[in-house]
């Protein structure tokens, strides 16, 4: 059976190395270091789930997630926003844009693992 797969968007390639290291041995993981290429690798791959940073350059989190989640498509794809932006009122954000869950900077690895199976069984 195949693998499946997961989009790790982020613009800090430290932060896509260590997601990538925690889900590799069990998922496919793909990878993108902006919201632009996010939403063309999303149309590209088709991934059963996007891990998706907010900050970043060319095209934010934000942005990317309302693109994925107004594509037919797309919209079925949960989008985890993975994020520092941890303040007051950006997990409400996040959800507004589309994210269907949210996790904080620095990444909590039995949190992640926790999430991501909860979204792909």
């Amino acid at each position: 059976m195949a693998k499946k797969k997961i989009l790790v968007v982020d613009d800090t390639e430290w932060n896509r190395d260590l997601i990538v290291q925690l889900l590799e041995d069990e998922y496919t993981v793909l990878q993108a270091v902006d919201g632009a290429e996010g939403v063309r690798k999303a149309q590209q791959e088709n991934p059963d789930l996007i891990l998706m940073d907010l900050g970043m350059p060319v095209m934010d989190g934000w942005e990317a997630t309302r693109k994925i989640k107004a594509n037919n498509e797309l919209k079925r794809i949960p989008v985890i926003a993975v994020t520092s932006h941890a303040m007051v009122g950006d997990e409400i954000a996040a959800r507004e844009a589309g994210c269907d869950d949210y996790i904080a900077k620095p990444v909590d690895e039995n949190e992640l693992m926790r999430k991501v199976k909860r979204f792909l069984g």
